[in-house]
């Protein structure tokens, strides 16, 4: 009996291109990769019609969402919107809750208002920037993958990471979050599937982990 094909779609990453995406694979007979690109948000977009608008890009049934660090949360919010197979955010949260002390003193504060997005926008090539091989590989790894630099898109999406108001996690979802993660410490994290060493960069420098694990974790009916 052929095996019903699952059609997993990924959402990048706060900034990021879906080309971060480029080296899952995952076996084509089991599954087919779609990559949700960032729309440009309305200034004053609510998070929940933003969602919606990112859902039109989905053209199947009970899908697999799979969203990276901020791509986690709209992956979340979308997914009340959708009929879902399976909800897995990388790199991410599943509630306010999770988030390290410094987002929610952004929040409280409200510093993350006078963050300099317009300079960061303005920024073509990040190499320059950077002294040592070490730093030009990261700087051009960050060139090519942070991609969405449009100042309206990252004040948006800076205001709508911090101010996000979610009290509980989701009822199945599937957290993977590295043990190395600074972006969100795993300390603060509850109920995930741990990557040894991994960063929040994993899914670009873990791909092979990614490749091995996933089928199993999108295939596993116990989450």
């Amino acid at each position: 009996m052929k095996q019903e094909v699952s059609h997993v779609y990924f959402v990048p990453g706060l900034a990021a291109d879906v080309s971060i995406f480029e080296n899952i694979k995952l076996p084509q007979d089991q599954f087919k990769i779609y990559t949700i690109p960032w729309k440009i948000p309305k200034r004053t977009e609510s998070m929940t019609a933003f969602a919606k608008r990112m859902c039109a890009e989905i053209k199947h049934d009970n899908v697999v969402l799979v969203g990276v660090s901020f791509g986690g949360i709209m992956v979340q919010e979308m997914s009340k919107f959708l009929k879902v197979k399976k909800l897995i955010i990388v790199s991410s949260v599943k509630s306010k809750h999770e988030f390290p002390k410094r987002i929610k003193i952004a929040r409280k504060s409200g510093v993350y208002k006078i963050l300099p997005t317009s300079l960061v926008s303005k920024i073509d090539n990040w190499e320059t920037l950077a002294f040592g091989n070490f730093a030009k590989k990261r700087a051009m790894m960050y060139q090519k993958y942070l991609a969405v630099n449009d100042k309206t898109y990252l004040d948006w999406s800076i205001e709508k990471l911090v101010c996000w108001d979610q009290e509980d996690a989701m009822p199945n979802i599937v957290h993977i979050h590295g043990e190395n993660d600074i972006v969100f410490p795993i300390s603060n994290i509850e109920n995930c599937i741990t990557v040894p060493n991994g960063t929040h960069i994993m899914i670009v420098n873990r791909a092979r982990w990614f490749n091995k694990h996933l089928p199993e974790i999108i295939n596993d009916n116990l989450h």
